[in-house]
């Protein structure tokens, strides 16, 4: 009888176990399917979920993911605790957006200054901020890159200072590196600045703009150095010319991991930079980028490519590898491109060019046009300052 009741209390005790564990096989197959759908690009969206004795914890910025997994465990019939935190914080309360009030902010991987560089954004840029962590805040930029910085780099606001700042008079900097000045015997710095800085425009003088910065400083811009905002949305252009002007400013510019800027700038950080300053934002990485337009060549037939066309190169897919794209550039015609490599320069496809790029012909994969291609994921920048 002793027996008996020892077997029945085991097959009691493994019974659940094995309820548990056939759950949580049909529970992470859930949440990597709603994660697939939603969030397969974990650079622009964050849905960080586990699961573990029925609870469902995480974080993520996708209520509309949240929403559709928790419906899915209903329809399994599955019951759980949901812990999971969306973003952005309530800590943050309704200072969830942010101005970046240097000319370059760093933003990283990670929530610490030795951190991998992902991307930069320029003064004036709008941010989404997610939450904190110490001295950092992870944001979202508009192109819905999502990484950390440090809280130096930004100025915190409402939805409604927000609203304030973008119906105020601005100027856009169009040199690539100059400065704000104290007053207007240029005495004392106030800031650096860089090509693409938006400033509000407080008072237009005979040499000089004066400016606010996104945190209040305030000084003077030479007049040359900037363009009032409607005039300079106004006059952006992807032709040829424009590009190409655009692209030979930076020649020589220092190749930077993670950069975005004229300080510095990787390979799609500088296609990046071409097109924002002709009035495009187009997505960050060369992987991304990749993804947009319309694919022109694949056989290196270079007379079907136009000025502005981005050329990608990299490690070709394989039985068992997935494709590699580690490099891009941009067509300016005549057999030849420019890209950031060591340096911003120029290389071509012409053997008998003395700028021959044998290096980059041997691991070029294809041309995409995204020059006047409709997307999704390619915005005017009076999207993001209207």
């Amino acid at each position: 009888m002793k027996k008996l009741v020892s077997v029945y209390s085991l097959l009691l005790f493994l019974y659940p176990a094995c309820q548990v564990s056939n759950r949580d096989e049909l529970v992470q197959p859930l949440i990597e399917a709603t994660r697939e759908e939603f969030a397969p690009d974990k650079r622009i969206a964050r849905f960080d979920l586990t699961w573990e004795q029925g609870v469902l914890s995480g974080e993520t910025n996708l209520p509309e993911a949240h929403r559709t997994l928790l419906e899915r465990l209903r329809e399994k019939e599955i019951d759980y605790t949901d812990s999971v935190r969306l973003l952005p914080e309530t800590d943050l309360g309704a200072a969830h957006l942010a101005l970046v009030t240097n000319s370059v902010a760093n933003i990283r991987s990670d929530p610490r200054h030795s951190a991998e560089l992902a991307m930069q954004a320029l003064m004036g840029t709008p941010l989404k901020v997610l939450k904190k962590s110490g001295s950092w805040y992870l944001v979202q930029t508009p192109d819905e890159y999502i990484s950390w910085v440090d809280a130096a780099a930004i100025v915190r606001l409402d939805p409604q200072a927000m609203e304030e700042w973008m119906g105020r008079e601005k100027v856009v900097v169009t040199e690539m590196i100059g400065n704000i000045y104290r007053d207007e015997n240029k005495n004392e710095i106030v800031s650096d600045v860089t090509a693409g800085n938006v400033l509000e425009l407080l008072e237009t003088n005979e040499q000089t703009f004066r400016v606010q910065l996104p945190d209040g400083r305030t000084g003077y811009v030479p007049i040359a150095h900037a363009v009032p905002y409607e005039r300079w949305k106004n006059s952006r252009s992807t032709d040829d010319l424009s590009l190409i002007n655009t692209a030979k400013q930076m020649m020589g510019s220092p190749y930077l991991w993670g950069g975005t800027s004229p300080k510095g700038m990787d390979c799609s950080g500088f296609t990046k930079t071409i097109y924002f300053l002709n009035g495009k934002v187009i997505p960050r990485d060369a992987s991304q980028q990749i993804l947009e337009g319309e694919l022109v060549d694949t056989e290196k037939n270079w007379e079907d490519l136009e000025v502005g066309d981005l050329l990608f190169f990299g490690v070709p897919a394989t039985a068992d590898t997935k494709e590699r794209v580690v490099h891009v550039g941009m067509w300016i015609g005549e057999n030849r491109f420019i890209h950031s490599r060591g340096r911003v320069r120029i290389s071509s496809f012409d053997p008998d060019d003395e700028n021959f790029d044998a290096y980059e012909l041997d691991r070029y994969l294809r041309t995409k046009r995204i020059r006047n291609q409709p997307s999704e994921r390619i915005l005017s920048v009076d999207q993001i300052l209207q």
